[in-house]
């Protein structure tokens, strides 16, 4: 008689399937993608309002431009400040 494997969730495998969001085709002005995931956004544990209390240069986006070297990209960014 050959042994049939059975399968049986543990613990650490609860909440490890993919999930199965859909990709993003908005963005704000922050670069935020607009997705939605099915999460309480009033849980405590949740940053609801990630921007609060920021400011301007906070909120800047910062892309890195891949065809420069890290120090060719420091001397392009510190040109742009002024």
């Amino acid at each position: 008689m050959a042994a049939h494997k059975q399968n049986h969730e543990t613990t650490a495998d609860r909440g490890s399937e993919k999930a199965n969001i859909a990709p993003a085709t908005t963005f704000s002005p922050s670069g935020a993608p607009h997705q939605t995931a099915g999460i309480d956004i009033e849980h405590p544990a949740v940053d609801n309002d990630p921007r609060k209390d920021t400011t301007l240069d906070q909120n800047r986006i910062d892309f890195n431009d891949p065809s420069l070297s890290e120090e060719e990209a420091v001397v392009e960014n510190l040109k742009k400040q002024g």
